[in-house]
């Protein structure tokens, strides 16, 4: 084994079991043997090379690119034995303590966000595939972390009480004009316009997100109460009732934050209300994780509280709630790791190994830092004035029950595709749903009368 990593691993793995077996074969144990057995295959010497020396971006690297194989053991329980010994420096080499520092400093121009730059980096990651994302996503295709009260809760239930979550924070009232910043494939903002009554305007920077979220707009017969186009934010020149944003500004990028919160506080009318719900980090300022910035969300950060705070203080607008919402994203991402690893087959029929590997890593890596690297979620309420919202928070239990009644009675939005739809759905969807229905239904007939034997 490269000499290097041999001492990393050595004065790093002191709790847990790990057997390494490096490129020539040799086996080399780490730990004190507690925890379930990891097995480890290391395929080359330059892999070793490249762990030792960067850690953080090489071994997602090398696993992604199939230098590395778990012969016992998942990717996700061997990051979670890292967390375990994190009681020792996670950089404990000066020369990796020097990577990191450089990510911080060079976090900000990292960051530069421009329209363009923003664009094409939401399209890098949210125009996949719209078949990726249906392999482990409910079937509102929520892709944020839903709300958890308990950690058995069905996914796609977790993420119809998030919903309800955010709508009682926002105490809409028929008729209210909102802005979804970020609209993604369209769930919440459906939801909103049928269950809490808000006329919505959703803007998104992903074509494929906005294909599917004008089709759901139609099934659901909401053509002249909900608007989704594809804009950013910053070009907006209209006010409105109530504004929230879920999932996107972890995209807008540190250098950008003053503007963003102005510009919110211009669009927000002077009794209005907006809920921002974001991925935070429950300890100071850092840098985006090397691998993720690559591969996964690039131009993307995970701001600190004091971060976003500073904002928001500079902007106008004052904070009336937050709330962290702590392992909800954790048990998340379980459910979607679960997901995606069940039909993994398809995913690389789709795309490659590689691509599996790699998604396998992100989901398998998020979790884990939700679970024990201090990532966590904020939902922050903002508002011009101290009297927009109760001076308890009374209010948002009992519209959550008012919500629920709502449901009931109007309905919830139908899932994205027609295939998806339970057999039960069709007294709930207009005509045009109906269409969409019978001809996912025939097409499904035809494939099985195609099936030999």
């Amino acid at each position: 084994m490269y000499a290097l990593l041999r001492s990393f691993l050595g004065k790093f793995v002191k709790t847990g079991h790990l057997t390494v077996i490096d490129h020539s074969g040799a086996r080399h144990d780490y730990g004190d043997g507690t925890g379930p057995r990891l097995v480890v295959r290391l395929h080359s010497k330059a892999a070793e090379r490249a762990i030792a020396t960067n850690p953080a971006l090489k071994f997602g690297e090398a696993y992604m690119e199939g230098e590395i194989d778990l012969l016992e053991g998942t990717v996700y329980d061997l990051i979670m034995l890292g967390y375990a010994n994190a009681g020792r420096a996670l950089m404990p080499a000066a020369w990796m303590q020097a990577f990191e520092r450089m990510r911080i400093v060079t976090r900000r121009f990292q960051q530069i966000n421009t329209r363009l730059r923003a664009r094409g980096n939401v399209q890098r990651h949210y125009d996949l595939s719209a078949r990726l994302y249906r392999m482990f996503l409910d079937p509102d295709m929520q892709y944020s972390c839903a709300y958890y009260p308990g950690p058995d809760l069905p996914l796609d239930e977790a993420q119809l009480l998030k919903k309800r979550h955010i709508a009682a924070k926002l105490m809409i009232e028929d008729g209210m004009e909102l802005l979804d910043i970020g609209c993604g494939w369209g769930g919440l903002g459906l939801y909103l316009a049928r269950v809490a009554g808000a006329r919505v305007d959703g803007v998104t920077l992903s074509d494929e997100q906005l294909a599917v979220a004008r089709r759901r707009v139609v099934r659901e017969d909401l053509a002249g109460q909900v608007d989704f186009r594809i804009q950013d934010y910053r070009e907006i020149d209209r006010d409105f009732d109530r504004i929230v944003s879920v999932g996107m500004f972890e995209h807008v990028g540190i250098n950008h934050f003053d503007a963003y919160f102005r510009k919110c506080a211009a669009m927000l009318r002077p009794g209005g209300v907006m809920l921002l719900h974001t991925i935070g980090r429950a300890n100071p300022p850092g840098a985006t994780n090397p691998f993720l910035r690559r591969y996964i969300f690039p131009g993307g950060y995970i701001p600190a509280m004091s971060e976003i705070l500073q904002s928001v203080e500079r902007s106008g607008l004052i904070v009336t709630d937050t709330e962290v919402l702590r392992l909800h994203y954790a048990e998340t991402l379980k459910a979607w790791r679960a997901a995606f690893m069940a039909r993994r087959d398809e995913a690389k029929a789709l795309y490659d190994e590689a691509f599996c590997r790699m998604w396998e890593f992100y989901l398998a890596g998020s979790e884990a830092a939700f679970r024990e690297g201090g990532m966590v979620v904020f939902q922050i309420q903002l508002a011009h004035r101290v009297d927009s919202v109760p001076v308890t928070r009374d209010y948002i239990p009992a519209a959550e029950e008012r919500l629920a009644r709502c449901e009931a009675q109007r309905g919830i939005p139908a899932p994205a595709w027609p295939e998806d739809w339970p057999a039960d759905w069709s007294g709930r969807i207009t005509a045009a749903a109906r269409s969409d229905l019978d001809r996912a239904a025939s097409a499904r007939r035809n494939a099985t009368s195609r099936r030999p034997g």
